[in-house]
């Protein structure tokens, strides 16, 4: 019995630390490698050089080497004395990179506060330059908005829509529509594969303790999605939306405050919760076509399916939601019957056996 209260508490605290590592900032040291939910160069602090994977990457202190970061977003606001290379959903330059920058994004912005001393080349869907580029530089994106504020001393080869202060451009300006066509398309799809094994391997992990902990309840969860599919997806559909109301009308109230922010929290985890279980309760589905009854390859099969899924435009996204009310709504059903079974259990009648046969408290 000892021995598996310690399997179950280690169990709850690599669950944690999955949470920890997925959400909480992580601040890097020396020469660093980092991947996490938020990747961190604090002001005032300075690193040897850094390459970071996460969902927000920051530089606001000082990297003396290279910078290499993919993620959701790349944020420049201190000093690289090296190159950067970044590829993110949104890039922003408002700090100095020394060096070159290579970058490739949805969006890619130099503000008004943004210096690039050497080269720069960018793939985007939309550019915006609003700061100093002291080198040439290569910009191929949809559309390319140079600001008041924007000097670049060097030449601009560029390709797409250019637009605005075109005075800026101290060399000559030169239209190529290959220009950014080799950069984003190679570097895009890569960093969508990074991102989609990163999540792959938390969700897993999450996935592997909530199996472990809970089995009986996370195969509950699969039998709700297979056989009531339509009361799981409604349920998630209300959850998902009337949560969110109730938390900002918690807001409203000071009082209330408080319990909306860590009730924000508690909802980011249970809709995190509830997509691992949805994916593992369309992996039980599919396997049980096949007579297959194994719960951790259910879970395997599942959460690869929904990685898949998000690699695809559009449609995976839409099936990923439907996924996702799914295992939600399955979830906040199993978590209410629990509830009803335990407070139906504390209001039955205690019942013992007497001297004259069993009694009733």
């Amino acid at each position: 019995m000892s021995s598996n209260n310690n399997s179950r508490t280690l169990l709850v605290i690599a669950l944690v630390a999955v949470v920890v590592a997925g959400t909480v900032p992580a601040t890097v040291a020396g020469q660093a490698e980092r991947t996490g939910g938020t990747v961190v160069v604090e002001e005032g602090e300075t690193v040897d050089s850094l390459e970071a994977f996460g969902g927000t990457v920051i530089v606001e202190g000082t990297v003396t080497g290279d910078v290499s970061a993919v993620a959701g977003d790349v944020r420049i606001e201190g000093d690289v004395e090296g190159n950067l290379e970044a590829v993110g959903g949104s890039v922003t330059i408002a700090g100095t990179v020394q060096g070159d920058v290579e970058a490739a994004g949805g969006s890619v912005t130099i503000t008004e506060d943004g210096v690039v001393g050497g080269t720069t080349s960018i793939g985007a869907g939309t550019v915006v330059v609003d700061g100093t580029l002291e080198g040439d530089a290569e910009i191929g994106a949809e559309t390319i908005q140079l600001g008041e504020s924007a000097s670049i001393a060097g030449d601009l080869r560029y390709g797409g829509n250019l637009q605005g202060n075109t005075d800026a451009v101290a060399g000559d300006i030169e239209q190529d529509s290959s220009v950014g066509v080799d950069l984003a398309p190679t570097i895009q799809p890569i960093a969508s594969w990074l991102f989609a094994a990163y999540a792959l391997v938390l969700n897993l992990v999450l996935g592997a303790a909530l199996l472990a902990l809970f089995p009986r309840f996370s195969d509950g969860v699969a039998d709700r999605v297979s056989s009531a599919p339509a009361r799981s997806g409604l349920a998630g559909l209300g959850v998902l939306v009337g949560v969110p109301i109730l938390l900002i009308a918690l807001a409203i109230t000071v009082i209330g405050i408080p319990f909306s922010i860590v009730g924000a929290f508690a909802f980011v985890l249970v809709v995190w919760i509830g997509i691992v279980y949805g994916r593992f309760a369309i992996g039980a589905w599919l396997l049980s076509l096949v007579g297959v009854g194994s719960r951790w390859l259910a879970l395997l099969v599942g959460l690869v399916i929904g990685a898949a899924l998000g690699l695809i435009p559009i449609v995976g996204g839409l099936l990923n939601l439907l996924v996702l009310l799914l295992g939600i709504g399955a979830l906040a059903v199993g978590l209410y019957s629990h509830w009803r079974t335990a407070r139906r259990r504390e209001r039955e009648p205690r019942r013992g056996v007497g001297p004259d046969g069993p009694t009733t408290d």
